[in-house]
């Protein structure tokens, strides 16, 4: 029976081959991003997660896209720039910009939280907006 490889799986080995193929430690990596040493030890092993600002500072650092990062794409190239774009756009607008709480504050953890969900949102309506554009070819985003 083969096993599945889960997308947690498939996004720690990228991130262990991406890193070794460029012959950087982790707490040469951990540097990069700007996290504790450790992190990166936490992240490969799978005891923490990625969030969505590392995630995007690891495709930048290894300039691949996050959907290669993630396992949906099987090439390292980045053409989805204008989708990355397109992300930050979405997060300023609805995080930096208009999301408040009560007295305006957002702890850091809540506010990794919110930026993980909006992505999700972001593709799950790109994805939608780009099978259209398939189908009626010629549909704009």
């Amino acid at each position: 029976m083969i096993q599945e490889i889960s997308s947690d799986d498939r996004l720690r080995n990228n991130i262990i081959n991406l890193r070794e193929s460029r012959n950087l430690s982790q707490s040469e990596l951990a540097k990069l991003m700007g996290i504790h040493n450790s992190y990166i030890s936490k992240i490969e092993s799978g005891t923490r997660k990625v969030s969505t600002s590392e995630l995007n500072k690891l495709a930048a650092i290894f300039d691949v896209s996050t959907d290669y990062l993630l396992g949906r794409k099987k090439t390292k190239d980045s053409s989805e720039e204008q989708e990355t774009k397109d992300l930050k756009k979405f997060l300023e607008d609805n995080l930096d910009n208009g999301m408040t709480f009560g007295d305006g504050k957002v702890t850091q953890e809540d506010r990794e939280k919110l930026e993980i969900a909006l992505t999700q949102i972001f593709y799950r309506y790109h994805d939608e907006f780009k099978k259209r554009k398939e189908e009626k070819g010629g549909f704009k985003f």
